[in-house]
């Protein structure tokens, strides 16, 4: 490996290309995304001989020794306790009453219960699963089509990571050393703007192909079962309600917002009779296998990340795009591309970790907020959960019904193009992003 420090030219050698066609091959084997990251990371730094192994173990420590990164085991439990407990049926249910007026109202009360799942668990895959399992069955007796009715639930589940609170933005602000807090209040506008437009590409849909009636009620009859939602599952806005303005308000941190949201779910299980001591084991070992999955991903980036700066993987990459082309348009659009394929064949969470470190110095090189860019790139590697071969929440729905992946990738196409307008919005007009930041983040 040559690095020109002078004209920023880097050359890779076999330190670089043997271990990442390890970790291509490991992926392809189905090893686990975290085993292949170590295995490649320690390649690199073995071969490089740069970083001794003998720091590898403190190296992995300090990966995950991060008050903020306890807020993930807390969100996780708080989307479990919210299913077992059955409030995120009260969600639907003032979902349904809000949207009872429209033609095509229990699609569109579908997409904002996916987006209320959000605001709470942070978690796409979660949501897919309690949202797919609560409204399927009922749009496909409301008029949808199976594959499509799997497809708006895999779409609105998409909003997960992109309406803060999200586990990506913990992720994502713990790589590049930016505050969790400022990214939430950076993803409210890109957030309520994805779930907005598959909410109305729902509607046109639904309006040229007329899956779903309805809208025929009287501004009485609506307010009436509007209000009778409301006050039978007022209690679970409570949850929300405090993440939100523990969080927005500055008075609580994530983690702190997180422990508090757990507490307070709990409590109101018990209270109403719907959560048992016998019901924690499970729950708990439910939240620590998707727990599990992510921190040991975590915990091998910052091996990872120091490998790559070694070789000068992101120098050089930045160097190689901007010979290409000095517009910074295109830049973006390679950027975009970028994550949109590497969204389609793998997880959030290590894309985070492998290409928050590469294409950040690209970003800064053409100008772009470093908020701004860490929205684009979360919100490009949603995309990426409905679209084939590896889009997550297909599976997860798909799973739930039996339904053909192919046939619900077809039907999701739609939201799959409204989700991109929102990506090149985001990338193309700053202030979406940084409407609600301090001036200094500006």
């Amino acid at each position: 490996m040559l690095f020109n420090p002078i004209e920023q030219i880097v050359i890779l050698g076999w330190d670089f290309y043997l271990p990442a066609l390890a970790f291509v091959l490991m992926c392809a084997l189905a090893v686990p995304v975290w085993a292949s990251i170590g295995v490649a990371s320690s390649m690199m730094l073995l071969m490089a001989g740069d970083l001794p192994l003998a720091l590898l173990g403190e190296s992995l420590f300090h990966g995950i020794d991060a008050f903020a990164l306890t807020a993930v085991p807390l969100f996780i439990l708080t989307g479990d306790v919210l299913v077992r407990t059955g409030l995120s049926r009260k969600f639907l249910d003032v979902a349904e009453a809000l949207t009872q007026f429209a033609k095509g109202g229990f699609g569109s009360a579908t997409v904002l219960v996916c987006g209320m799942f959000a605001a709470i668990s942070g978690s796409d895959a979660a949501g897919a699963a309690a949202v797919g399992r609560m409204t399927i069955y009922r749009l496909v007796e409301s008029g949808y089509p199976r594959p499509y009715a799997c497809a708006l639930v895999a779409a609105g589940a998409c909003t997960g990571i992109l309406i803060p609170p999200s586990i990506a933005y913990i992720i994502v602000g713990l790589i590049l050393g930016i505050s969790a807090s400022t990214l939430f209040l950076a993803a409210i506008i890109p957030g309520v703007s994805i779930l907005l437009a598959i909410l109305i590409t729902n509607l046109i849909v639904n309006r040229i192909y007329s899956y779903e009636g309805g809208g025929n009620l009287s501004s009485g009859e609506y307010f009436s079962r509007l209000g009778q939602s409301l006050v039978s599952g007022w209690y679970a806005f409570i949850v929300p309600g405090i993440i939100f303005y523990g969080i927005f308000s500055g008075r609580l941190t994530p983690t702190e917002a997180g422990a508090t949201a757990v507490v307070v779910t709990i409590a109101i299980g018990f209270i109403i009779g719907t959560l048992k001591l016998a019901d924690f084991p499970a729950m708990l070992v439910s939240s620590a296998k998707v727990n599990g999955i992510i921190l040991p991903i975590i915990a091998f980036s910052l091996p990872l990340a120091q490998a790559l700066a070694i070789m000068g993987v992101p120098q050089g990459f930045v160097s190689a795009a901007t010979a290409m082309t000095d517009n910074p348009i295109i830049l973006i659009l390679m950027m975009i591309g970028i994550l949109i394929a590497a969204g389609c064949v793998m997880e959030t969470t290590p894309n985070i970790v492998i290409l928050a470190p590469i294409l950040k110095p690209l970003s800064d090189s053409i100008g772009m907020n470093e908020i701004q860019f860490c929205i684009m790139m979360i919100t490009a590697l949603g995309v990426g959960f409905i679209t084939p071969p590896l889009g997550l929440n297909l599976f997860v729905v798909s799973g739930i019904t039996g339904e053909s992946i192919l046939k619900i990738a077809w039907r999701a196409i739609p939201f799959v193009l409204c989700m991109l307008v929102v990506v090149l919005l985001i990338a193309f007009i700053p202030a979406i992003s940084t409407t609600f930041l301090p001036e200094i983040y500006k």
